[in-house]
């Protein structure tokens, strides 16, 4: 490929990576030639990942990481530069869902911390040892980086009995509007994504539910939840020389939802 989508010598981490939004992105990523490295807590959802990304011909490595563990992250991160050399991009796409199960009043500190732990925590534990990397490649004169978080739509409006997951959401969009200021000198880029309603593990409950889907699908102009290869296309853009002016970014991926 020679156009500016060529990702060939491009290295993308991508945590949460095996399922979901993070599965349809690294499989997009890896058909433009980009090595990922995909980090997961489940062994063999990482399997999986990593045979459909080869099976298709994809460089691809993958390392069971809980991002809420600085410690797992940081070993994530030398295991992923050992094998690749180097990370041109993250995309720090692993979190969990509230649920709409407890009413804000009935919130524990425990629920409440686990939230941030992965969604808010999980975030910083991924991109600064990245970050890092980045810029001491700039320091040298290799001045590219991507920095990409997966947030949420639930950040624009109120939702009820998931205050704490739009809230970790909500933090993640500021995290990474600073991140783009901050190191825009050494030619890295921070943009988040705030999927709408989509077709994942996450939202199983939501679909089966019969009264909800008949409010909630009408409402989206293009009258179909999102499916994980939805996102490949914005994240080969943000990985690729196409998005060099881009950043400090909140890009809505909803279907329409939003505005209708």
């Amino acid at each position: 490929m020679t156009s500016m989508f060529d990702l060939s010598n491009r290295v993308a981490v991508i945590t949460g990576g095996n399922g979901g939004i993070g599965l349809g992105m690294a499989q997009a990523l890896a058909r433009h030639g980009c090595a990922v490295s995909i980090w997961g807590r489940n062994a063999d959802k990482n399997a999986a990942a990593e045979a459909s990304i080869k099976d298709a011909g994809g460089r691809v490595q993958t390392l069971v990481c809980d991002v809420s563990d600085r410690i797992q992250a940081d070993r994530a991160t030398q295991a992923t530069l050992d094998q690749f050399g180097r990370i041109d991009g993250c995309f720090a796409n692993a979190g969990i869902g509230g649920g709409g199960r407890h009413a804000f009043i009935d919130r524990t500190p425990e629920d409440w911390r686990r939230m941030f732990s992965v969604n808010l925590d999980g975030v910083f534990h991924a991109l600064q040892p990245i970050a890092r990397h980045m810029i001491e490649r700039a320091s040298h004169g290799d001045k590219f980086g991507r920095l990409v978080a997966t947030s949420s739509m639930a950040t624009l409006f109120g939702t009820a009995r998931n205050e704490h997951y739009a809230a970790s959401k909500a933090a993640v969009n500021s995290v990474m509007q600073a991140l783009a200021v901050e190191h825009a000198r050494f030619g890295i880029t921070a943009n988040a994504i705030l999927p709408g309603w989509v077709d994942t593990e996450m939202t199983e409950g939501l679909q089966s539910n019969d009264k909800f889907m008949a409010n909630a699908v009408p409402r989206i102009p293009l009258r179909r939840f999102a499916r994980p290869e939805d996102f490949g296309g914005i994240a080969v853009y943000l990985m690729s020389g196409a998005s060099a002016y881009h950043t400090a970014d909140c890009i809505v991926i909803d279907g329409g939802y939003s505005v209708f």
